[in-house]
């Protein structure tokens, strides 16, 4: 799978559609957010869901080039 294809990504506030980059780009955002609001549990969820999501994507992508 590439980065440039777009699937479903559990766990990510989307419409459906992520890949890689819109990932990283989303959890940048949020860490963003997490330094403006360091004891909003919410933010905090949010980063986790994307986290999990990047985590997921990446694991696929070393599988699928192994």
């Amino acid at each position: 799978m590439s980065d440039s294809e777009e699937t479903p990504a559990a766990g990510t506030p989307t419409d459906g559609t992520t890949t890689t980059e819109s990932l990283q780009h989303a959890l940048v955002g949020q860490l963003m957010a997490i330094i403006g609001a360091p004891d909003d549990e919410d933010v905090a969820r949010a980063a986790d869901d994307i986290v999990q999501a990047l985590d997921i994507r990446l694991r696929e992508a070393q599988t699928a080039a192994a």
